[in-house]
């Protein structure tokens, strides 16, 4: 019988999700769900919910639901993971303190100052689910939905012989709104997407076999359209390719945006996920998710329809059973960079296609990126690795020089700004960084 395991199982709207695709294979349907959470609220509704669609599904699963980790990873041969170190109160300082200093973030939770704090407070709980599954589930695959996601699975990657991919919703989104776009259906679509992850280019993408590139410029002459993501817009008709996150994370990843507040007023207003002074909005976002999270689950338990239990877009649950021995899946993973991209550095945590085979990932090889989308790329990459070292390491100095090159940072802040800031941040985050003999440098 198969065990998966879900770590951070309170994050309800993913668990839920992944748990119904994972049912919805015929050899995954007799599986353990191990949940496992720190929150007992969260873990009690979460069990309700998956509960609810064993039942109305007729599966043979069995549920488990536990605090204790270990005991939810013992004999696991899927680990999915959704964990958040540090509430609300937490998170919304990685974007309160920079505001304070002058780099106004968006959302604050894969780059930048903002992405590297949440790494550092997120990295230790990483690696200590890799060491106990390297002693209870050694052949255990481990699949990241935790951001940010190329810093901590190239820890991960760096430090354990499990096997694990970061998943991105990202690639498989924005190939579907291209399509939305040009009005063509998905199942007429083919794309060659790499990079890193929140970073990653369509190499290629195509309708009936033919560059649909030329059809994308088109739609974005109509006013809806370019409206919808004017950064990533703006930076396709820069570099000549698409980039896969939204434009509000990519607004935080380089110069051009958000170093000036007239150049927030003119691009980051417009479309999905803005508004005038984004950062305040982005709190008060998560302020209202947390408030109406059980309100929310409530109406989801109590509905009286019959779910849908129709399988999703997500990758994992394909994975999984691919992972086990059903159909072979190709999906967009982040995995070591062993040659497959060949102008950004040896090892670094890329984002390529890999084809899920019995037991294996296999990655597949890309050759080199465009000169002026690795360009980009390199630079995070050598920021990241970085930030991964001094981590792994605990030397402060560094994690002030990683922080030092990032692009929006740099375009607003002198070097000893940034180093007031970033000695601001560390003094907050002290309690949750463990690999720190001092936060002095």
């Amino acid at each position: 019988m198969t065990k998966i395991a879900f770590i951070g199982a309170g994050s309800f709207g993913f668990t839920r999700k992944l748990v119904n695709d994972v049912l919805t294979f015929s050899r995954l349907q007799d599986a353990t769900i191990a949940l496992m959470d720190v929150d007992d609220e969260r873990l009690a509704y979460i069990h309700k919910a998956v509960n609810r669609i064993v039942k109305e599904g007729n599966y043979p699963a069995k549920i488990v639901v536990t605090k204790d980790r270990r005991e939810a990873l013992a004999g696991a041969d899927a680990v999915l993971c959704t964990i958040l170190n540090g509430g609300l109160d937490i998170w919304r300082k990685d974007i309160e303190i920079p505001k304070q200093f002058g780099v106004d973030i968006n959302v604050g939770d894969t780059r930048g100052p903002s992405g590297i704090f949440r790494f550092l407070r997120t990295a230790p709980v990483m690696l200590s689910i890799c060491k106990d599954m390297e002693e209870l589930c050694p052949n255990a695959i481990l699949l990241n939905y935790t951001n940010p996601m190329a810093m901590l699975c190239r820890a991960m990657q760096s430090q354990s012989k499990i096997q694990v991919s970061g998943l991105c919703h990202s690639v498989q989104g924005t190939a579907s709104m291209l399509a939305k776009w040009i009005g063509a259906p998905m199942s007429e679509i083919d794309y060659v997407c790499a990079g890193i992850n929140h970073q990653a280019f369509y190499l290629e993408y195509k309708w009936k076999g033919q560059d649909a590139y030329p059809l994308i410029r088109e739609a974005m002459k109509r006013p809806e359209v370019y409206n919808e993501e004017q950064v990533r817009n703006e930076m396709f008709l820069a570099m000549d390719y698409y980039v896969t996150e939204s434009s509000g994370h990519n607004s935080e990843y380089n110069w051009w945006f958000r170093k000036r507040p007239e150049l927030i007023e003119k691009y980051c207003t417009n479309g999905t996920g803005w508004n005038p002074g984004a950062h305040a909005f982005i709190v008060k976002s998560y302020e209202d998710r947390q408030k109406n999270w059980k309100d929310e689950i409530e109406k989801w338990l109590n509905n009286p329809e019959p779910l849908k239990l129709q399988r999703g877009a997500e990758y994992a649950a394909y994975i999984i059973n691919a992972y086990l021995g059903g159909d072979t899946y190709v999906f967009n993973g982040n995995i070591p960079n062993t040659g497959l991209i060949t102008n950004l550095p040896e090892n670094a945590c890329v984002e390529v296609p890999v084809l899920v085979t019995r037991n294996r990932l296999n990655p597949i090889h890309v050759g080199a990126l465009p000169p002026q989308l690795a360009a980009l790329n390199n630079l995070s990459v050598a920021i990241e690795e970085m930030a991964v070292t001094g981590s792994l390491i605990g030397d402060a100095r560094m994690i002030y020089q990683a922080i030092c090159y990032d692009p929006l940072t740099a375009a607003c802040l002198s070097l000893a700004e940034i180093k007031d800031m970033v000695k601001a941040m560390l003094a907050f985050n002290q309690p949750w960084l463990p690999q720190f003999k001092t936060i002095d440098f």
